[in-house]
């Protein structure tokens, strides 16, 4: 029962902030609603027995200088991205964040910038192979959080995920990315959205 209580606690803590979260432009505002649509029409939304679209959550990694972030070579994609992973099941999408990063950087010492929102996103997963069973396409309902860590501390691949850890400057992540979508439309509002976080600090 008390796991149900704080499965339900951090729900509405999450749905509350999702409903607070000022979109940055035209694409956030949509999927903004469409996410809390689909977070109050389905009760499986956090876990991947709904093959249609679950919760996932995104790790925007600065060093403490918010100069470099710190990126992974996807094995799936075949392109350097972003951290993250399936909310399976778990309501505090913050606590994945972190949890992600530790697992997919081998980092320990990662934390967040604020508990708050960074980003919105509706994202696209093509059809493909995992652990040998086939995965229809479906959606990934995104919520992004800023993260930062110690770029001196040595990090290390996750073999069943990644091939490559690594820091790079926020033109450089733009570059190495060999996804057009997510350059346009996630990891360059990222960089903006950083830059305008430092020019505030």
């Amino acid at each position: 029962m008390i796991l149900e209580g704080n499965y339900a606690m951090n729900r509405q803590k999450l749905v509350s902030q999702i409903r607070r979260y000022v979109p940055y432009n035209e694409q956030e505002e949509a999927d903004k609603a469409l996410i809390l649509n689909w977070i109050e029409k389905n009760d499986d939304a956090f876990l991947r027995d709904n093959v249609v679209a679950h919760m996932t959550a995104s790790a925007w990694v600065v060093d403490k200088d918010r100069s470099k972030v710190l990126m992974v070579y996807h094995n799936i994609y075949h392109s350097w991205s972003w951290l993250g992973g399936h909310a399976d099941g778990e309501t505090d999408l913050l606590a994945v964040a972190i949890r992600e990063v530790k697992e997919e950087a081998g980092i320990s010492d990662v934390r967040s910038v604020s508990e708050e929102i960074f980003s919105l996103e509706s994202l696209t997963v093509d059809g493909h192979v995992k652990k040998g069973r086939y995965v229809s396409s479906h959606l990934h309902l995104n919520v992004t959080y800023l993260l930062e860590a110690d770029s001196e501390e040595q990090v290390s691949v996750k073999a069943d995920e990644n091939s490559g850890v690594a820091w790079f400057t926020p033109e450089e992540a733009l570059k190495k990315s060999t996804e057009p979508w997510f350059v346009e439309r996630v990891y360059a509002k990222l960089v903006e959205k950083t830059i305008s976080l430092l020019m505030n600090e």
